[in-house]
């Protein structure tokens, strides 16, 4: 905690919250880390940031227009901040994503807030995955819709027995008078799970058949990773008219900032006239939209499929070490406790390494020069470490993380068993009590 002594009634309860925080270890901080260290921690998927093939690209894309492009876009896209640039890119992204359009966003954070505070009319209902990124929940609480509530992560039959019961109860959304959205990820960005994209459209057809249910999908883990030339989950699936609105970021997969919702003319219209994160904003300047667009050219002609199948080959590489790894200590009472992880390979290049001692194993994987993040409540629902590959990380690195993790593992064993022998120890050392007399 910096030395700060509060200087009012507002900065001491400022200052009690901090507090509180640090004493539960939950206190954010920024950080950095060594230069020199291995990145098993951005949403850098495809090593792109440092890509000699994007940089080229975006400087010769600045060139071409050096003459006239202003470093600023100079306001609000509906005032002064629009170009004929940001217009063609949004037809060019919406072309490539199989989309009707699509409206650019300065952030996935905005796009989603926004969406979901003003899209839901009133008496509407939000269904949403438990897990959902904290942007729609900040829209939902500004949304106008009658009830937002969750369902059990990524399980298609609480889903169901929600919409059923809903169906049941509420004959306007049994004739199609009230709509309900269901709100999920392509990718969850904690445990790299996928959303059971099929069955829910299956789902709606079944229970909802009137049109008045629309599915709104977060694509931001997906993009340049999954699907077609990096198209997303929901292009994987063929499932593109069955969404209602997509959610694409630029600054994971792409390496750049921004984010586009691609849906139809009339949805896109309305955001324009009611998202207030997109009025009341200065837009993305030519810089950021010539990003965006060279990491679209290296999509759309494939030069990005060489970094999918590698990063692809090293998914499967840190399970299979991983599985192996936890495979020597099955003996272990305790092991579930100190280390585990899912069964299946993860069909994303996120790893969630479960963990009782998150910040202890994250410590020592970054002492080791490996950079990886321990994430705990309120953030997720269980301690972990998150860990994500990209492109540019070698076999070798992979193996050597491993090597770290085991290392931790044997010494957390040892540090367990001793708690054991010492608490068996103490336990014999307590007289047996007197015998009452009779």
């Amino acid at each position: 905690m910096e030395d700060h002594v509060p200087q009012n009634g507002l900065e001491k309860k400022l200052r009690d919250r901090l507090d509180n925080r640090y004493a539960k270890s939950k206190l954010r901080k920024l950080t950095l880390s060594p230069a020199s260290a291995v990145d098993f921690s951005s949403n850098d998927f495809l090593s792109l940031s440092t890509s000699p093939l994007l940089r080229t690209a975006f400087l010769e894309e600045l060139k071409r227009y050096s003459s006239t492009f202003a470093i600023g876009s100079g306001g609000s896209r509906l005032l002064d901040g629009n170009s004929a640039y940001a217009d063609q890119l949004e037809e060019e992204i919406a072309a490539f994503h199989n989309a009707p359009t699509g409206l650019l966003w300065n952030s996935g954070f905005d796009a989603n807030s926004g969406l979901f505070a003003c899209i839901p009319q009133p008496g509407d209902l939000i269904i949403y995955d438990e897990l959902i990124h904290a942007s729609v929940h900040d829209g939902m609480k500004l949304s106008r819709a009658a009830r937002c509530i969750p369902f059990a992560h990524n399980t298609v039959s609480d889903l169901r027995q929600l919409v059923e019961r809903l169906v049941t109860e509420d004959e306007e959304i049994r004739h199609g008078r009230k709509n309900v959205f269901i709100a999920v990820e392509s990718v969850y960005s904690m445990d790299g799970d996928l959303a059971p994209l099929k069955e829910i459209k299956d789902l709606k057809e079944e229970l909802l058949p009137k049109g008045n249910c629309h599915i709104i999908v977060d694509e931001a883990h997906a993009t340049g990773v999954l699907g077609p030339n990096g198209r997303g989950l929901v292009s994987q699936l063929g499932l593109e008219k069955d969404i209602f609105a997509r959610l694409h970021t630029f600054s994971k997969g792409l390496a750049c900032s921004g984010a586009i919702l691609l849906c139809s003319p009339l949805v896109r219209s309305y955001l324009i006239n009611y998202a207030r994160p997109m009025i009341f904003t200065t837009f993305m300047p030519f810089p950021s939209l010539a990003a965006i667009k060279v990491s679209y050219s290296l999509l759309s002609s494939g030069k990005t499929q060489a970094l999918v199948t590698h990063l692809r080959n090293l998914t499967l590489r840190l399970h299979s070490l991983l599985q192996q790894m936890l495979s020597k200590f099955v003996g272990y009472a305790t092991i579930d406790k100190i280390l585990s992880i899912p069964e299946s390979c993860p069909q994303s290049p996120i790893f969630s390494l479960v963990t009782e001692h998150p910040r202890s194993l994250a410590k020592y994987s970054q002492d080791g020069g490996f950079v990886v993040r321990a994430v705990v409540p309120p953030t997720v629902p269980t301690r972990r470490v998150r860990v994500c590959l990209h492109a540019g990380n070698s076999m070798k690195e992979v193996e050597n993380l491993v090597t770290r993790v085991e290392e931790w593992v044997n010494a957390r064993i040892m540090r367990s068993q001793v708690d054991v022998n010492s608490k068996s120890a103490r336990s014999q050392d307590v007289p047996e009590p007197a015998k009452p007399r009779l």
